[in-house]
């Protein structure tokens, strides 16, 4: 059972398998505050991948652009990644131009 490590407040801030203080407060991994700490926490990191992401891709195009790397220098998968997804940006570019408010006529 994992040591729960709380703030000030009483919520959990954290999870160890050993406390480094003192032997703590331990819960069950199945305790529903513990299972609502680790849904927050994957909904956080799931989150904080989809902007890093996009990051990445920005500084792949940087690079590209400033012919400091070449496309064809990324591997054929991470070439076909790219490109996907950039597709489907543009896809969803195409389908944000179309969506209009209700008082403005096509």
């Amino acid at each position: 059972m994992p040591n729960v490590i709380r703030d000030t407040d009483g919520r959990i801030v954290g999870l160890a398998e050993h406390s480094p203080d003192s032997p703590g407060e331990e819960l069950s991994l199945s305790d529903p505050e513990v299972q609502a700490f680790l849904h927050a926490a994957r909904k956080q990191l799931s989150t904080s991948d989809s902007e890093t992401i996009r990051v990445i891709e920005d500084l792949v195009d940087a690079l590209i652009k400033k012919g400091l790397i070449l496309l064809t220098d990324l591997p054929d998968a991470a070439r076909h990644k790219l490109s996907w997804r950039q597709q489907i940006r543009s896809d969803l570019n195409v389908l944000d131009n179309l969506m209009v408010d209700e008082d403005d006529i096509l």
